[in-house]
């Protein structure tokens, strides 16, 4: 499993979010700089974020296109995408960021 994964939860419609296209940054010299990308599967999750590559340390951004998820199903959404940004302080450790989404809200914390 990646040291970095998510869980999306379409919870307007009440089941997981297939298909959100997601992308992961890290913070390097004040500027983002791309480390991976992928989508959600049937589940809602994507555990492969990462795949082969190290964690380290930084300031990292989990950017989540909700606009494309939502004209996949044919429903006006207001945030065209979510973005999270948070620290690794630890590369040994897990860091799961899930994702709660309706049309009009998102919420997400640290998960297990």
């Amino acid at each position: 499993m990646s040291a970095i994964t998510t869980h999306v939860l379409d919870i307007a419609r009440g089941r997981p979010a297939a298909g959100v296209p997601i992308e992961l940054e890290l913070k390097k010299d004040g500027a983002w700089a791309h480390v991976a990308r992928g989508e959600t599967d049937a589940d809602g999750r994507l555990r492969t974020l990462l795949a082969d590559k190290a964690l380290v340390r930084g300031t990292y951004r989990i950017t989540f296109d909700t606009g494309a998820y939502f004209r996949a199903l044919d429903v006006e959404g207001f945030y065209p995408e979510a973005s999270i940004v948070f620290e690794v302080r630890a590369e040994n450790e897990h860091y799961h960021v899930p994702l709660l989404l309706s049309a009009y809200g998102y919420s997400t914390y640290r998960g297990s």
